[in-house]
């Protein structure tokens, strides 16, 4: 007997398809907001602030027989503090560890002078590359072809896009094109898996979106999240504490607001996402510690997944 079946299944995993894809570009480009925007839910926070991503979170999506696995870089700007040289460190290593690199330029911004120099340092990734203007539902025409042909005459790239990650326009033939680049092979994760980045470290993410959203005017970015529990309890509901630590007690009092109004809205906002991706009720409890000089801590960098530099 001839199990059709089996072979089926065969033929499918044959045709297969599956790489990496970096996204790259000066901070507030719209990375974050693309990578969800392909991957079609959240996976990475989006802030108004810059060099709001710090580590390498992998958005998993599925095209046809492809499975494309998107990797979020923080933004590439002049880094002036340790912390800030591990985030472009993280950056390029990522592109270079790519199967295909997308360059994102805000098309509002133009060639300002961080994408630049990132178009001036693509020669040493030894991968194929692509150009993706973003925002163009609000950049005129005119603007976008004189932006796309001085892009081209300064790198050499495969294709040239245009997308709105907020709205979505052009983000569909992205992924097609993508879907027939990436090389053949298995898929990596299962068909249904977003993101390789565990909960609890989607988590952090999430509320660090949140303290960012409501005090960005008033809290550097140096602010982190950090999950120090995560225990499913009876009935299946998710018991979570998180520690927000910052750098000065004037800014752990600012994180909690007057009377705690700020904290406590942080929390609730952060619990009701965090539970939408966890599809589990979710009972967050959030601290805020003052760690001075965490951005010199090793085992920080470790916890986010960033190397520690020596200098």
């Amino acid at each position: 007997m001839v199990d059709e079946s089996s072979d089926q299944n065969d033929e499918r995993e044959a045709g297969t398809r599956c790489g990496f894809v970096a996204l790259i570009g000066a901070p507030n480009a719209g990375k974050s907001t693309l990578l969800n925007a392909l991957v079609g839910s959240k996976v990475t926070i989006v802030s108004h602030k810059v060099q709001t991503t710090r580590t390498l979170i992998r958005g998993i999506a599925a095209e046809g027989a492809s499975q494309l696995i998107f990797v979020d870089t923080p933004g590439i700007f002049a880094p002036k503090r340790r912390l800030d040289r591990a985030m472009v460190t993280s950056a390029w290593s990522g592109a270079h560890d790519a199967d295909l690199v997308g360059v994102l330029i805000d098309a509002r911004k133009g060639l300002e002078e961080e994408s630049e120099a990132i178009l001036g340092r693509l020669a040493e990734l030894r991968v194929p590359k692509f150009l993706i203007l973003n925002k163009v539902d609000v950049t005129a025409k005119a603007a976008l072809l004189a932006l796309t042909q001085a892009a081209n005459g300064k790198a050499r790239f495969e294709a040239t896009f245009m997308v709105s990650a907020l709205t979505g326009d052009g983000v569909a033939d992205l992924k097609r094109w993508l879907a027939e680049r990436v090389p053949p092979g298995p898929w990596h994760y299962p068909a249904d898996q977003m993101s390789d980045a565990p909960l609890r470290q989607l988590a952090a993410e999430i509320t660090r979106e949140k303290l960012f959203e409501r005090l960005h005017q008033e809290l550097p970015y140096q602010a982190t999240v950090e999950t120090e529990v995560w225990k499913e309890l009876r009935g299946g509901a998710i018991r979570i504490e998180q520690t927000i630590y910052v750098e000065r007690e004037s800014q752990r009092k600012i994180v909690l607001g007057k009377g705690g109004q700020a904290i406590k809205a942080i929390g609730e906002a952060a619990r009701r996402e965090i539970a939408e991706i966890a599809d589990a009720k979710v009972h967050l409890f959030l601290f805020v510690k003052v760690r001075e000089g965490w951005g010199d801590e090793p085992e920080r960098y470790r916890a986010m997944g960033l190397e520690f530099p020596k200098e």
